[in-house]
């Protein structure tokens, strides 16, 4: 989503007078952060666009392998993705930065690394505009500060275990590492396919069942794919990229038992960060982010195993069901519809333009040796 968005940014940039004329601004478009990782996706990039053709073919690099996350801090940055993206920090001391990621299935929201006033009614009416949802709730953001609907604060890191880090982005990251030049960091979320109650903000029925029923699918799952996983890993020595692929299921593995306890209202014991109060669209959020996990690795190992050729573990039939019960549920339960990439595109686009016309007016004056602004969206 990221790359459609910048080429549609650079169309505008050459053709909108208003981002011509008079304007004191530098664009710097990156087209793809993580080349690796879209390559590994382009099965799935052509289409057909349905949930189970995504989730099969899907990739996401593991923990240790995400562009923008600096586990150890910027000097121990170890992916040469992540050490150019800094580089380019450094020369440029943008003043806004806007990472473009595309959410699979729910709605959009904006992550900030500081409070940008206006910008949640430009994303609010850029959304009605194109029919986008609005993620009143996201699961990203559950403990986040909320700067207005569907609008987040960025905190800052804070040290946490391992599992901590890898459900809440609770480490040093390339959205924060420029903070020290004054840039402002707009991560933002389009959805694939939307869900319209991501967008309700009314008081559940009946919280505390919704959390039981989706901490309980949740495990079962989880158990599920332990076992499935087990009982493959033997036969996927010899299958190339295996140890990338697997790196991402490990990771969801290990964080899934841990969220399921911290969902479940029985299961408590004092100890975990309590939730905070939940509305149908945080509830919505929770429901669609516990079967993301198990489809995500369902879908890793269905494509480490098809890649081996043979099936001797025979895990396939069951890895299909599986997705299939969890795709029908976003889109018979949930009513997930596909949102064409033209609208996702344009809807991102808007809202980064928004940001980038918000922080230009509300930027301090400039220091005497500090360059024109500059912009820098990346995919």
């Amino acid at each position: 989503m990221g790359g459609a968005t910048v080429l549609r940014l650079a169309e505008r940039a050459l053709t909108d007078p208003h981002l011509r004329e008079g304007a004191d601004i530098t664009w710097n478009l990156l087209l793809c952060l993580d080349p690796d990782g879209s390559r590994r996706n382009e099965d799935w990039l052509a289409g057909p666009y349905t949930l189970g053709h995504y989730f099969r073919s899907f990739f996401r690099p593991g923990f240790l392998e995400q562009p923008e996350w600096l586990p150890d801090g910027a000097a121990a940055a170890a992916l040469p993705e992540t050490r150019a993206l800094l580089g380019l920090q450094d020369e440029l001391r943008p003043f806004v930065q806007c990472s473009l990621h595309g959410v699979d299935v729910g709605g959009g929201f904006v992550e900030l690394t500081h409070d940008l006033p206006g910008l949640a009614q430009r994303v609010a009416h850029a959304a009605a505009r194109l029919g986008i949802p609005r993620e009143l709730g996201a699961y990203d953001c559950l403990y986040w500060p909320r700067l207005g609907p569907a609008v987040y604060r960025i905190p800052p890191p804070r040290h946490g275990d391992l599992a901590a880090a890898i459900t809440e982005a609770a480490v040093e990251s390339t959205w924060c590492h420029p903070r020290r030049y004054g840039t402002l960091s707009a991560v933002v979320e389009a959805p694939m396919w939307g869900v319209a109650a991501v967008a309700d903000g009314s008081a559940p029925a009946d919280r505390d069942a919704v959390l039981r029923a989706v901490s309980r699918t949740l495990r079962e799952d989880t158990r599920l794919l332990e076992r499935l996983l087990d009982r493959a890993r033997p036969h996927l020595a010899g299958v190339a990229d295996a140890d990338r692929l697997l790196a991402p299921v490990d990771d969801y593995l290990l964080v899934c038992p841990g969220l399921a306890d911290a969902w479940d209202p029985g299961t408590g014991d004092g100890t975990s960060r309590p939730l905070p109060p939940l509305t149908t669209a945080h509830l919505t959020a929770l429901r669609i982010a516990g079967r993301r996990l198990a489809l995500r690795t369902a879908g890793l190992l269905h494509r480490l195993v098809r890649a081996a050729g043979h099936d001797p573990a025979g895990v396939l039939p069951e890895l299909d069901r599986l997705i299939e019960e969890r795709c029908a549920d976003y889109r018979d339960g949930l009513r997930a519809r596909w949102i064409p990439v033209a609208r996702q595109a344009e809807y991102q686009t808007r809202v980064v333009l928004a940001a980038c016309e918000l922080a230009a007016r509300h930027q301090q004056p400039a220091e005497p040796a500090r360059p024109r602004p500059r912009v820098l969206p990346f995919g």
